[in-house]
């Protein structure tokens, strides 16, 4: 599979379908891109003892038609109850394809919702996709009931170690409609390209802004607090210094990787949201 910042086909109408593909495809860009701090790759498994570049693909593969099916379901009007109920099933189909083992938790969330708000906008709207419709469409169809959601205690690790530590977790992310993702992740992935930057380059300059800023419940319940303010420190550093652009950039960024794996840091929060705005570069032309 081959990775690409285009969409999907520029002179294809856009369904709850297509919608669901750029889904999977953008997941396979995040897995692709290397080098990455602390995350799996084609060619390593990061701080990682559990899983590989296998595993995230048997996973994809599980996944491939719930994005989709969430897609059609935001089209439908569904309640978030039902939503729900559809990352619930792509949960334990992904965990049943892993042997148990958490590649896609975090996407299923926030692509999933992502493509419910796509599928929302699209029936609304049609046409073409523009990411202040998403966010709006979030907002307008989901934007209560993720609001009660984010104030559920927390069950999973990640999300524990975000409330111990007063952090914004993934819940608040996405109650306040991803603001990391809209006003972050996009931004830096946008103007990287404009200035000339290689759509590997790009990416890899995203993750980088991406993890600068997000309370990423990941780093926050592998190295507590100060893993996760280490991290954020080492981020903006590379970024001040000039980022990939430099002419050492990517030496820089593998010596990152290098220190993310001896601190066992894995940034799974950064990575989903850099996947999602690699969606929204397919499912939105010229974002």
């Amino acid at each position: 599979m081959k990775s690409s910042a285009l969409p999907l086909a520029p002179d294809s109408p856009l369904t709850p379908a297509a919608i669901g593909r750029a889904a999977t495809l953008a997941l396979h860009d995040e897995l692709s891109l290397a080098p990455k701090p602390g995350l799996v790759t084609l060619i390593d498994s990061g701080s990682h003892d559990d899983m590989d570049a296998h595993t995230f693909m048997r996973s994809l593969f599980s996944l491939r038609r719930y994005f989709a099916q969430i897609a059609e379901a935001g089209f439908g009007g569904a309640d978030f109850d039902v939503l729900e109920r559809h990352g619930i099933a792509a949960e334990a189909r992904m965990l049943a394809a892993t042997g148990g083992v958490n590649t896609h938790r975090g996407a299923i969330f926030m692509l999933g919702l992502l493509c419910a708000a796509a599928g929302a906008a699209l029936r609304e709207h049609g046409g073409a996709l523009h990411p202040p419709g998403l966010r709006d469409a979030l907002r307008q169809h989901w934007g209560d009931a993720l609001a009660r959601r984010s104030r559920r205690p927390p069950v999973l690790p990640g999300g524990i170690a975000a409330r111990r530590h007063g952090l914004r977790g993934a819940s608040e992310e996405a109650a306040l409609a991803f603001p990391v993702l809209f006003e972050t992740a996009l931004p830096a992935l946008k103007g990287a390209l404009a200035r000339g930057l290689t759509p590997r380059q790009a990416r890899l300059d995203t993750l980088f802004h991406i993890i600068a800023v997000l309370d990423d419940s990941n780093l926050a319940h592998r190295g507590g607090l100060a893993g996760l303010r280490c991290a954020q420190r080492a981020a903006q550093d590379f970024l001040d210094r000039g980022g990939v652009a430099r002419p050492d950039g990517l030496q820089q960024a593998h010596a990152i990787a290098d220190d993310f794996v001896r601190r066992r840091l894995s940034p799974g929060g950064a990575a989903d949201t850099l996947a999602a705005a690699c969606w929204i570069q397919r499912v939105c032309p010229g974002s």
